[in-house]
């Protein structure tokens, strides 16, 4: 991976994600841990950006999350971006294996009780935080992040469900997953907008298309970045490389400039 990551930047990408799963479906058996990948793609790479997405912070302790997305950012020169979501049992039973909270509704509050804590955290000042899912009591996590006021958070959730996008507007992106078509991107576009207080600060939408997919009608309906997903029951080291090495699609938007 941290190879791939280097031949990516060499090539002209902006930036490398990766799942955050414990397991998946067979045939997939051998899955690496994503911190540790992370730490050797940014010790691998100069420019590109890079994090998981999307990792579910409710199967995660907030305060470890804390000091390792405080230390990747340092490790990295303030290029991790973090991708949060609920996280799902559907795809290899790892929530319910591992005796993890399967209600959407609790799990949905345990990832915005994390989000406080991390905002709090990466502000360098003492947490205090006290819900019926986490405590911190008066620690402060130093050193900080390199990015201010701190990592970037894009929140991942399903067209059509208004919760995450209130989530999402709240913070630095959105990852709608299961897209479906370039109208359904601006609808999202349109009610992330609306919601967004203050309004002047950057905003990310990243969509997940197939290699070799014409991303120019998501970014004309207001996708930032465009991320070439791999299906993890086929993909091979040469089809990886041979994307790499045709660099990222230019869209029709970018080609105007």
């Amino acid at each position: 991976m941290a190879r791939l990551a280097a031949e990516a930047e060499e090539a002209g990408w902006h930036g490398v994600f990766v799942w955050d799963n414990l397991r998946w479906r067979a045939p997939v058996r051998q899955v690496a841990d994503p911190w540790i990948t992370l730490a050797a793609i940014a010790t691998a790479t100069e420019r590109l950006r890079f994090g998981p997405m999307v990792t579910s912070l409710a199967r995660r302790r907030p305060t470890k999350v804390a000091r390792e997305t405080a230390t990747l950012d340092q490790l990295s020169g303030g290029r991790l971006t973090l991708g949060v979501g609920l996280g799902s049992d559907r795809f290899a039973e790892e929530l319910s294996a591992t005796g993890e909270e399967l209600d959407d509704r609790r799990r949905g509050q345990m990832l915005d009780d994390s989000l406080e804590i991390l905002a709090a955290a990466w502000s360098g000042s003492p947490v205090h935080h006290h819900s019926p899912h986490y405590t911190v009591d008066g620690i402060s996590f130093l050193p900080r992040p390199v990015q201010r006021p701190g990592v970037p958070v894009w929140a991942a959730g399903y067209p059509g469900n208004v919760r995450p996008l209130r989530r999402a507007a709240r913070h630095d992106g959105f990852f709608p997953i299961n897209l479906e078509h370039p109208d359904q991107l601006a609808e999202i576009a349109t009610t992330i907008t609306g919601l967004r207080r203050p309004k002047t600060t950057p905003y990310d939408i990243a969509i997940a298309l197939p290699p070799g997919a014409d991303p120019t009608p998501y970014a004309e309906a207001g996708a930032t970045w465009w991320l070439a997903e791999f299906s993890p029951e086929t993909v091979s080291l040469d089809q990886v490389r041979g994307v790499l090495r045709d660099g990222p699609v230019q869209t029709d938007i970018e080609r105007d400039r």
